[in-house]
């Protein structure tokens, strides 16, 4: 019997040198692949903030006290994700705050003034946010005009409109109470419904407060927007599309990317989220005032950024945005709680606004170095 002995192949026998190995997938990589993750800084922050509030005050942390900055966060986290995708296709829309307000206006004057049917009064209110989503976008394009040029005009024409023709027909510049009209509570069971959680089994649950956690339709509605928003970013061709053309225009157009119908379509998802703010706002708060909504699209703007959205354009993540919203909520409170002047909320905004931008800048170098 003859017995065959196969050679072992070069560089695999036990005295081979050790193969070199892959910096693609060293700890440099992995740790730049973390660092290029827009949300990264935004989560950190956010929980530095949240344990300073929860520890500095007694009221923070409570069911109670957790209700009111989870609504306001929600609200302005549906908000904060839409600019974040039209931020990250590369444009602004300064009319986001007015629409909210626009909406509402809309809705209430046509039920309670007009006494039409709740769910017309909706619908109208959509179509007529889309439009103007549409309208923006189309003079962006047509144009060429910078984007915050031409929604900073829609904005004042919004303005006007609330106030002007809202005191032509119903003589006064809000609407209030909105619970009495026909099918309020139809609309309400969407808009403005609430989930109360008992949560008195926590330790730091005094037992003379509230052990309910309000959770209102805001923060479902929220959580549906982040994900599908994350879903098309991250899954599906247009979610590419929104990339390349906030990143590199006229590369986008020249490998066949439809420009004009992705950066339509984001300005109308700032419309169709403005709508649906200013529905939230109002089945929940029972009114609608021509300034609602006015000089929001601002805090909308630091909380992308603050979620790692660049102003450039091309870069960015909608779970970011969620939680630079988390945080403008958290800290707006928390600084109700600690019984500081509210008016600090606007420098701690600046502040926020310029840390964002330098932390990311020198992120997105670090990142560049160690890869």
């Amino acid at each position: 019997m003859s017995t065959t002995t196969t050679p072992a192949s070069p560089g695999t026998g036990p005295d081979a040198p050790a193969a070199p190995s892959d910096e693609r997938v060293g700890s440099h990589a992995r740790l730049a692949a973390v660092l290029r993750r827009p949300a990264v800084g935004a989560a950190v922050a956010a929980v530095i903030i949240f344990c300073y509030f929860a520890f500095s005050t007694s009221a923070f942390a409570v069911p109670a006290g957790a209700s009111t900055w989870i609504f306001t966060s929600s609200s302005f986290a549906i908000m904060a994700v839409a600019v974040a995708l039209l931020m990250i296709g590369g444009e602004f829309d300064l009319s986001a705050g007015a629409m909210t307000g626009f909406t509402g206006l809309v809705t209430g004057i046509m039920m309670t003034h007009w006494g039409l049917n709740v769910w017309l009064s909706i619908l109208t209110a959509l179509v007529l946010a889309l439009a103007l989503g549409f309208v923006n976008g189309v003079l962006v394009m047509k144009t060429g005009l910078p984007s915050f040029i031409v929604t900073l005009g829609t904005f004042f024409v919004l303005r006007g409109v609330d106030l002007a023709v809202t005191k032509l027909i119903i003589n006064q510049v809000s609407v209030v109470n909105f619970q009495a009209a026909d099918g309020y509570d139809a609309g309400a069971q969407i808009f403005g419904a609430k989930l109360q959680i008992d949560l008195g089994w926590l330790p730091w649950v005094p037992n003379d407060q509230s052990p309910y956690l309000t959770l209102y339709s805001a923060t479902f509605w929220a959580i549906v927007v982040v994900i599908v928003a994350t879903w098309v970013l991250q899954r599906t061709r247009p979610g590419n599309w929104i990339f390349a053309v906030g990143g590199a225009q006229v590369s986008s157009r020249q490998v066949g990317v439809p420009v004009f119908k992705t950066k339509i379509g984001l300005f109308m998802t700032t419309a169709f989220a403005g709508w649906l703010v200013g529905m939230l706002s109002l089945f929940k708060t029972t009114t609608a005032q021509s300034t609602t909504g006015v000089g929001q699209e601002f805090v909308y703007i630091i909380c992308a950024v603050v979620g790692g959205c660049l102003l450039t354009g091309g870069y960015g993540s909608a779970i970011g945005a969620a939680l630079g919203a988390l945080i403008y909520g958290m800290v707006g409170q928390g600084i109700v709680y600690s019984g500081w002047d509210s008016d600090w909320l606007y420098a701690f905004l600046g502040v926020m606004l310029l840390g964002a931008v330098l932390v990311n800048n020198w992120v997105k170098a670090r990142a560049e170095s160690i890869r």
